[in-house]
């Protein structure tokens, strides 16, 4: 079985070659950098994501890391809708998000988010990535002439063998959602799998609105508490 912990850091931006130093530099660098090429920037977030989610998803991931983007996402969600606070403001600038996204993390050992989390295993990881690529699906633009595009930008990307061939079964297959709700056993990974999902997409299309309102329906999840998590991930996302 491949990494899947690896294939999440590609999905999401945080290996990028010529990128590196402090966390803010780094965000700052990929953001230049998406805005130069977003291909190069992240090449199977922009592919299967499209130019400008895929940008977005990019710079706002280097800014705080593959799966911590998703840990400490929820775990800040999770808890400011515990303590009944309001949700998140969005940030006015992209100097605002980077000061917010790194405000999140790490999410404590003993949260349910940390280190010790079962979302941490690697099998949960290959779920959090299928309920992305399903979350990409959503507004159903994935035709066989993208999926083609796609797999050039894989290559690219130096993705291959078990990894690649994972991709191409999900985003050839239809979302298997009954699946991906079995998955997610405690509260944290329910809250994860929407947090995952709700970063690759910005719901600004009555079918992927409707697909995270089924997917949040389906996972429990309260209403407030959704709006906690809608509203933290729109606040951490950098605007290139």
């Amino acid at each position: 079985m491949f990494d899947a912990k690896k294939l999440l850091e590609q999905f999401l931006g945080l290996q990028v070659p010529g990128v590196g130093g402090s966390v803010r530099a780094r965000a700052g660098d990929a953001i230049q950098m998406a805005k130069d090429n977003p291909w190069k920037a992240s090449a199977l977030a922009t592919a299967i994501l499209g130019t400008k989610t895929g940008r977005n998803i990019a710079g706002n991931a280097l800014a705080i890391g593959g799966l911590a983007a998703i840990a400490g996402l929820g775990y800040q969600a999770y808890k400011n809708y515990q303590s009944g606070q309001a949700p998140t403001q969005a940030p006015a600038t992209p100097a605002d998000a980077l000061t917010k996204t790194a405000a999140v993390l790490p999410p404590p050992s003993d949260s349910g988010f940390g280190a010790a989390s079962p979302a941490q295993s690697n099998e949960f990881v290959l779920v959090l990535i299928r309920a992305m690529i399903g979350a990409a699906k959503a507004d159903g633009h994935i035709d066989d002439a993208e999926r083609a595009l796609i797999f050039d930008k894989i290559k690219a990307a130096d993705i291959s063998g078990e990894a690649a061939a994972f991709i191409e079964r999900e985003l050839s297959q239809p979302t298997d959602l009954d699946a991906l709700i079995a998955a997610a056993v405690t509260e944290e990974q329910r809250v994860e799998l929407y947090t995952a999902s709700r970063l690759t997409i910005d719901p600004d299309s009555r079918s992927e609105r409707g697909y995270l309102d089924l997917l949040a329906g389906r996972l429990g999840l309260p209403d407030a508490l959704v709006d906690h998590i809608d509203a933290t991930v729109s606040s951490a996302k950098i605007s290139l």
